[in-house]
């Protein structure tokens, strides 16, 4: 994609945009946008085929939701927004094209949203939507009133986007398809850079060039926030302080700026202690487990002190942070298994996450149901990939979710199965989705932990797991967060 068309932020404000309809408005970036422009007063209506959850909400605060793509969804429409998902050849793309209507990619339209406000821009290979809510849940805990758009949704906040009235606004900033370097940020955080979107980027190289720039794009007053503990981001705060820029880095290393000691995970959750410029911050406390969310904790309390923000408000928000839906979520418990859902697709938040499961599994042991997200990413990174899956004790793997791509030969989770390192009775790949439910209910045991993980339909699959768990006996499931009958914490994070 070349964002060098795309209109900037600061270009136009979200009301020039008058009667806005979104293509596509169900998946979770789209929605939040509407959500958005919905809570700002602004006419929303969005065209999506399938049910996602998210519909509900936004009928409810008045959105349109069309179930067709069709010619007439856009009368009385001024702006059409469409995201990378959408091809070009679209039916509703080429009529808005045809009616001579403003046609902007989702990253221009929020932007525009953007325009008068303070941004704080999350960025990252890994660990931005979490980062992006806890830095969100600071904010609002210091009473600020923050516009947020997050591409997950904070749990029991039960929203991704909202539009408020501070001086701050929260995005979470997609390097993917370049579309971050729409935005002009007063804050920029770059939790990580590793090896990932290689079809827009090529190489390494490119993509961390794509980091800097994004960087630059930083207001002279604001600040650049980076992990010391992540090779690509030293690499960065090196190169940006040669310029003479504001990093500031956070993490275990001895010369991070805000540096984090006694880190400590279990079930019950993460903690560890911050200091900064000499100053001790006190004993930072998360109630989900897993040092990679105590390092995106670090990222949030290290831009509210830059902030200037009570060093309180970030204690009390992060001690009470839910976590996000779609990571480390539990959907809940039957027959004796607990069923986690993950996001994660990429080998190293696969292993983090798994890691951290294992915490939680304890004696019991892990099941992973896992859809692989992108045909190029599970050619290209198949080792990695399988070696995250080897943490599991069983794996029941389904074909990869890569909406308009084709498949070559020797591709797809076939190839990837019989790349990981388990023994041929501890994997299956199953091809149709109905036949996942059974297979799990087959191999699970009680006190086992099952996630489901991968790319966005895998979500839909937990409800499935823990019917066909609970089938097995009769009995009754325990939904959604909660306590382990041992005591050990099970919120979502």
């Amino acid at each position: 994609m070349n964002t060098a068309q795309f209109t900037p932020a600061g270009t136009m404000t979200a009301e020039d945009l008058g009667r806005i309809h979104l293509i596509g408005v169900g998946g979770v970036g789209m929605a939040g946008l509407a959500r958005l422009f919905l809570t700002r007063g602004l006419p929303v209506s969005g065209s999506e085929l399938r049910d996602w959850p998210s519909l509900a909400g936004l009928r409810a605060l008045g959105g349109t939701i069309h179930s067709t793509h069709e010619a007439a969804n856009l009368d009385g429409v001024d702006t059409v927004v469409y995201s990378s998902a959408i091809p070009q050849d679209h039916l509703e793309m080429v009529e808005a094209r045809r009616r001579g209507l403003r046609v902007l990619h989702r990253s221009e339209a929020l932007a525009a949203a953007m325009t008068g406000r303070r941004t704080v821009a999350v960025a990252g290979t890994h660990g931005k939507t979490s980062t992006t809510s806890m830095v969100t849940m600071v904010l609002q805990q210091a009473g600020t009133d923050p516009s947020f758009v997050i591409g997950g949704e904070i749990s029991e906040v039960g929203s991704g986007a909202h539009h408020g009235t501070g001086e701050h606004f929260v995005v979470e900033a997609d390097e993917s398809d370049r579309s971050f370097l729409i935005y002009r940020p007063f804050v920029s955080i770059i939790t990580n850079i590793e090896a990932d979107h290689l079809n827009t980027y090529g190489d390494l190289a490119n993509l961390e060039a794509a980091f800097a720039e994004f960087a630059r794009l930083t207001d002279p007053d604001g600040f650049i926030v980076t992990c010391a503990d992540d090779a690509g981001g030293r690499r960065l705060a090196e190169t940006l302080r040669s310029e003479g820029r504001r990093v500031w880095t956070y993490g275990e290393s001895a010369d991070a700026d805000l540096r984090m000691s006694d880190v400590t995970s279990s079930a019950q959750g993460v903690r560890y202690l911050a200091e900064v410029e000499g100053r001790s911050l006190g004993e930072i406390r998360l109630p989900i487990p897993g040092r990679h969310m105590a390092l995106n904790s670090a990222a949030a309390v290290l831009a509210a002190y830059l902030l200037e923000l009570p060093v309180a408000a970030a204690e009390a928000a992060l001690g009470a942070f839910p976590g996000v839906r779609r990571r480390f979520e539990r959907k809940g418990v039957a027959d004796g298994v607990l069923v986690y859902d993950e996001y994660a697709y990429h080998p190293t938040s696969m292993t983090l996450a798994l890691q951290t499961l294992r915490e939680v599994a304890g004696d019991g042991r892990l099941i992973v149901v896992f859809q692989p997200y992108r045909l190029y990413r599970t050619r290209d990174l198949q080792p990695e990939i399988a070696a995250a899956l080897g943490i599991a004790d069983e794996l029941v793997l389904l074909e990869v979710f890569g909406p308009g791509e084709q498949r070559g030969p020797g591709e797809g989770s076939a190839a990837l199965i019989e790349a990981v390192p388990l023994a041929a009775e501890h994997k299956v790949f199953v091809e149709a989705w109905d036949d996942v439910p059974a297979e799990v209910a087959r191999r699970a045991r009680t006190g086992d932990v099952v996630v489901t993980m991968g790319a966005p339909p895998i979500s839909l699959m937990g409800d499935q797991l823990l019917d066909a768990l609970l089938a097995r006996t009769g009995g009754a499931a325990a939904l959604g967060a909660g306590v382990d009958p041992d005591g050990a914490a099970t919120t979502a994070g």
